[in-house]
């Protein structure tokens, strides 16, 4: 991977692939809904899809329409700590995605009509994903706001009805001036490209954005629970979100993939210890509410059990309980982890064997972490966990606070 930072700030990854037929660029801005202004929940994913409604010399919906015409596609998507914006295609249409991408950079054709329009399919959007689903919605829509106390961290991304239709155009502009600035970005490409020639396309499409002050990291640290957090709702069918924080990854990166082997093997565990048993429907349990490495401490260790009715809460979580115990003691058997450790490096190597997959990876890791060659170093850091860092890991589960969402079958999510 090659790097350079151009003279207004934006950081470029160029990541060659001459292998390859296709061309993806990436544009990752350091800002997700936990920047959204207290008030203002959802303001973030907002801004992701008024991104898309006009910018300079790109009128509204013509971003998609020039991408596809190229033969390509395109998309974007809000997390907690970043925004992402990605397209890829024939390696000819390199140019086309980079001038796209620099022109919405310069700013945006903000309107009142834009934002109401867009305001009613984030609305559509939260009833698809969270309030007429069978179990609630995601766990990242509520667990934090049991997990965590202080407004990023806590406040649902997806923002709420009332505080959305409140939004007014001045306050995307504000938004955008503040985190969407060359200064706060970074650049990645990937695949078949010539790294020379890309440079000069770079700089001819982005060295003329003006630079802009880069925003204060919101403040993110919080105390840890004194006690175990515990909520519970309706829903259709009976969940349990289980959270617990996560070791920094930025400053303990071995403690975090003990924590990632950890999920896999509970996940197994569970899977025989309740879904097998006909106690519950599915098991899942993963570290990041969008995966590995995607978000700023405190990040979070997510278990979510979707069981039986007649399963009670409190019978999930004291199988999770002796699933922790027993590894915390003794470990996995090295055949357990044998078969965990290569699966989990094969798997991670052929997720990012996709070049939409890397392109956007290898960007969300360099402005999350200053990590781009993460996407390439991650399977190997799976593959040589031990049997000891799984045993760390589940200690440390085992020894701390957890939150506990519940979700009753019965009524209304």
């Amino acid at each position: 991977m090659r790097r350079l930072t151009l003279g207004n700030g934006l950081r470029v990854v160029l990541d060659p692939r001459p292998d390859a037929v296709v061309v993806e660029v990436a544009v990752h801005y350091h800002a997700g809904f936990r920047a959204d202004p207290v008030g203002r929940s959802g303001l973030a994913h907002l801004l992701e899809h008024l991104m898309f409604q006009g910018s300079a010399r790109v009128g509204r919906g013509e971003h998609h329409r020039l991408v596809n015409a190229a033969g390509g596609h395109a998309n974007a998507a809000t997390f907690q700590d970043h925004t992402e914006y990605y397209q890829g295609g024939p390696a000819p249409a390199l140019e086309r995605f980079l001038f796209l991408e620099a022109d919405r950079m310069r700013g945006l054709r903000l309107t009142a009509e834009a934002l109401r329009r867009e305001v009613d399919v984030v609305k559509a959007e939260i009833r698809l994903n969270v309030t007429d689903t069978a179990n609630g919605g995601p766990a990242w829509t509520r667990l934090p706001g049991v997990l965590y106390r202080n407004f990023p961290n806590s406040h649902n991304g997806y923002g709420e009805f009332a505080e959305l239709d409140r939004v007014v155009p001045a306050e995307c502009e504000a938004f955008f001036d503040r985190h969407y600035a060359p200064g706060n970005a970074v650049l990645t490409v990937t695949g078949r490209f010539d790294p020379a020639h890309a440079t000069e396309s770079i700089h001819r499409c982005f060295e003329g954005v003006p630079a802009r002050s880069s925003p204060v990291t919101p403040t993110l640290a919080e105390p840890a629970p004194g006690g175990d957090r515990r909520e519970g709702h309706h829903a259709p069918l009976s969940c349990v979100h289980i959270g617990h924080r996560l070791p920094d990854a930025t400053h303990d990166l071995a403690s975090y993939t003990g924590h990632a082997l950890l999920a896999r093997i509970l996940t197994a565990r569970l899977r025989t210890a309740l879904v097998a048993r006909d106690r519950a429907v599915s098991a899942h349990a993963r570290c990041g509410f969008f995966g590995p490495l995607l978000a700023h401490a405190p990040d979070t260790f997510v278990l979510t059990v979707t069981h039986r009715e007649r399963t009670r809460v409190d019978e999930v979580l004291h199988t999770v309980d002796e699933q922790l115990t027993e590894l915390a003691g003794a470990g996995p058997s090295p055949a357990e982890l044998r078969h965990t450790t290569s699966r989990a490096a094969a798997e991670t190597w052929r997720q990012h064997d996709s070049f939409t997959t890397r392109v956007r990876l290898a960007g969300a890791f360099e402005v999350l972490h200053g990590r781009a060659q993460l996407v390439d170093e991650l399977p190997g850091l799976l593959a040589a966990t031990d049997a000891e860092a799984v045993a760390l890991a589940a200690k440390r589960l085992c020894g701390e606070p957890r939150a506990v969402l519940a979700l009753a079958a019965g009524g209304p999510s």
